[in-house]
């Protein structure tokens, strides 16, 4: 076989009609422009207010996996991502725990965007109780997501105009405002810190900040469904990550200039650290953009919950198909071209996880707090994965890009992992006991790519 690919061909009934921008719009839309608007304050007073530094050593790290990412889109054009590489790089055992692990992500970011989005619209309309908002807000974008592919990226397109409007809106406000009025810090602070510089302090952000670019890895899961399958998803994965990568630098380097606290003071008072972009919007420049902010951070969530729920059905679909899952979830409905059961399966379990959060008071804490342990393993797999194929299997002598890039990629997840709460610990590896029981209750290798081809 081929070192390059092993097949190209989508053989699951899928329609090739996305391109490299409907791509690169579906990885934003989960990844969302304005992601950091919810961990700025966390990251200013972990870091010492060097929020600038944060995420540009996040996006270096998140890098090395986007880099491994590219490799194994082109060596396995399959829907399954993490999933089919794994299968292809380590086996039938690594890429059965790889998909389950991944799924534990998949399913649960999008219950934390739909959360986020009825939390905003209940701010705003108060009467109406936060599941129900939340509720509402599955419904409509599972419908888009069961219409069909190019419905759902045209619509998720006019969103994330919306939201980088905004975004610009507040890029241009603040420019303005700090030309003015000067900035309240120094203008190099975002970079250096308030104070002493500390690099211990910023890698502990890191694991946090991290969190932000969680879901651009979600364009492999549409490989099948891309014109130009493996080229197209490789080139809008690093173009999706390097765009977030500037787009997260420009708006924390803002917002840290106006920002009216320490990162001492907020610190020292956490209540103040889950509002503190919008309450720095609002002394800095005004209460019109605080409501923009918010609104445009309410709308983005749920859109954002629209992209993650897609992959999160391509991946169950994926394997449903190979008999990792019912079989029965792993069919693609003849009209629409999408996975409907797999789709309508992944929408169940999301509802369920964001409407018990909605109804809590801790709801958004318990679902933050284990977001990331599924795609970090994921990832490790994934790096993993470049090396079993390309330098185990192939004999690559391309080190860099087969060996050198992987295993920096796997130091550097670990160290996140590291960082990462006990609860999310605990919840990862309780997730994966159930894997591995239900593996070894499955037995045997399933169809498609598995470790021996």
């Amino acid at each position: 076989m081929s070192m390059s690919a092993v097949s190209e061909q989508a053989p699951s009934g899928l329609r090739r009609s996305l391109g490299v921008r409907d791509l690169m719009v579906y990885g934003l839309l989960f990844i969302a422009p304005m992601a950091p608007v919810g961990v700025f304050g966390v990251l200013d007073a972990k870091s010492h207010g060097a929020l600038a530094s944060v995420y540009l050593a996040a996006t270096v790290a998140m890098g090395l996996t986007a880099f491994s990412y590219a490799q194994m889109v082109r060596a396995v054009p399959q829907t399954g991502s993490v999933y089919a590489y794994a299968r292809a790089g380590l086996g039938e055992g690594p890429g059965f725990i790889a998909g389950w692990m991944a799924m534990l992500d998949y399913l649960l970011i999008p219950a934390v965007a739909y959360l986020f989005s009825g939390i905003a619209l209940h701010s705003l309309v108060p009467d109406v109780p936060r599941w129900l908002w939340t509720a509402l807000a599955v419904v409509v974008t599972t419908v888009l997501n069961l219409i069909g592919v190019r419905t759902a990226a045209a619509v998720g397109f006019a969103v994330l105009t919306l939201e980088i409007a905004v975004l610009a809106v507040f890029v241009t406000a603040a420019v303005v405002t700090l030309a003015q009025d000067g900035a309240r810090r120094g203008w190099d602070t975002p970079f250096t810190a308030v104070g002493d510089f500390s690099l211990t302090a910023v890698i502990s952000a890191v694991s946090v900040a991290v969190l932000s670019y969680l879901g651009f890895d979600a364009i492999a899961t549409f490989v099948e469904e891309a014109v130009g399958a493996s080229a197209a998803v490789a080139k809008a994965l690093l173009w999706c990550l390097a765009l977030a990568g500037v787009l997260f630098v420009a708006q924390t380097y803002l917002a840290a200039l106006l920002e009216p606290m320490t990162p001492q003071q907020l610190a020292a008072d956490p209540a103040a650290q889950g509002s503190a972009f919008y309450d720095t919007v609002e002394s800095g420049v005004g209460h019109w953009l605080h409501v923009l902010v918010a609104a445009g951070k309410a709308i983005g969530a749920a859109f954002a919950a629209l992209a993650g729920q897609a992959a999160a059905g391509r991946l169950v679909f994926a394997m449903g198909r190979d008999g990792r899952l019912p079989r029965v979830l792993g069919s693609v409905d003849p009209g629409s071209a999408v996975p409907r059961r797999a789709l309508l399966a992944a929408a169940a379990v999301t509802m369920a996880a964001a409407v018990w959060a909605a109804d809590r008071d801790d709801g958004l804490e318990q679902l933050t707090s284990v977001v990331n342990v599924g795609a970090l393993t994921a990832f490790v797999l994934l790096h993993a994965s470049v090396i079993g194929w390309y330098t185990v299997r192939h004999g690559s002598r391309d080190r860099l890009r087969h060996l050198v890039v992987p295993v920096l990629g796997i130091a550097v997840i670990g160290a996140v992992v590291h960082e990462a709460s006990t609860t999310a610990q605990i919840v990862g590896l309780a997730w994966l006991a159930v894997g591995l029981m239900v593996f070894g209750v499955q037995g045997g290798t399933a169809s498609g790519v598995d470790g021996r081809r």
